[in-house]
């Protein structure tokens, strides 16, 4: 059996599809590599944001559900999504950033032995970043290169993602059994576990706490963390896999940028397997990468109820000229 490959991408849920094209753009310097629809929820968007090509690794995801609630953090929870950055003298850099643009964080701590910073956009979803110095594994994605960050401090990928849990026991050994994770370090209350050829690209940071009352999800929370398989034939099977633990699952879902099986391993967190291609290039240009409204082929028939139903955002990057913002 093939072990994971590392984290594909993060869908958390927004309040504003406009707002965090902003905060993601004009802040992070991540790439709107897609502007498309939850394809379960036509009038919803659903926006990945991602390194400069939309390499698997590298994309955070958002869907804003029309008139759904703010979220609440707790226990039970897809907690938190890290970003790498290339190293300690980076994060130094995202302070003095988010300083100046009154974006809410921590300060500089260390976890695991790597230095991080913890911050929050203005839906209190939780974010961190993480250092890769002295990093080994996965590989890093490409930094956006026509973004407002520096090269060398921009975010190169997903970090680490957290989850927190009520019933750490029964977590670990799905995540061991089923999943072929593997516990590295504990520190207190978190337990590091990797899969694949680890580094903070394919790793899962578990919290186990039973005092916090359950999350519930909504804006500001995360909707589901998926992880990197090679293509459909792994995908099936891992299919088989849960079918011989009895995991409850989606089945193999086409959503024509990657292959998709979603399986809910705990209260609270959904685990999507995903495969790493066709990937983000193939409808559109690298030039203009994401400023329209992309359809995969089954939807496009759909097209003008779908632009009805969708509001317009103005995601058009190839115009403009993105000054690098370095930080005094």
């Amino acid at each position: 059996m093939e072990q994971l490959k590392g984290v594909h991408h993060v869908t958390a849920i927004t309040s504003s599809a406009e707002k965090i094209y902003e905060f993601y753009t004009y802040t992070l310097g991540l790439r709107l590599a897609k502007k498309t629809v939850n394809q379960d929820d036509i009038q919803t968007y659903h926006l990945y944001f991602t390194d400069d090509v939309g390499s698997p690794g590298t994309d955070m995801t958002f869907f804003d559900f029309p008139g759904i609630p703010k979220g609440v953090h707790g226990t039970d929870e897809i907690s938190k999504t890290s970003f790498r950055v290339p190293d300690d003298a980076a994060l130094d850099y995202w302070v003095k950033r988010f300083n100046r643009l009154n974006v809410k964080h921590t300060g500089i701590k260390e976890q695991f032995g790597k230095k991080v910073l913890n911050f929050v956009d203005f839906d209190d979803q939780q974010y961190q970043l993480i250092s890769d110095e002295n990093n080994k594994g996965v590989a890093a994605g490409t930094p956006w290169q026509k973004g407002p960050i520096p090269l060398e401090y921009a975010i190169t990928g997903l970090g680490p993602v957290f989850v927190r849990v009520s019933n750490f026991d029964y977590f670990k050994a799905v995540l061991e059994e089923v999943f072929l994770f593997k516990e590295v370090v504990q520190e207190d209350s978190s337990h590091l576990f990797e899969m694949g050829e680890g580094g903070n690209g394919a790793q899962v940071i578990v919290e186990y706490n039973s005092v916090l009352p359950r999350a519930r999800q909504g804006y500001g929370t995360v909707h589901h963390a998926a992880f990197r398989v090679e293509n459909r034939a792994d995908l099936d099977e891992w299919m088989e896999r849960y079918q011989s633990f009895r995991v409850p699952n989606s089945g193999y879902v086409e959503r024509y940028y990657f292959g998709s099986l979603y399986a809910n391993i705990a209260p609270g967190v959904l685990f999507e397997l995903a495969t790493d291609g066709p990937g983000f290039m193939g409808d559109e240009p690298y030039e203009t990468l994401g400023e329209k409204l992309s359809l995969p082929p089954f939807f496009e028939e759909k097209r003008e109820e779908i632009e009805k139903l969708v509001r317009p955002i103005d995601t058009v990057r190839s115009t403009k000229e993105f000054k690098k913002e370095y930080e005094d």
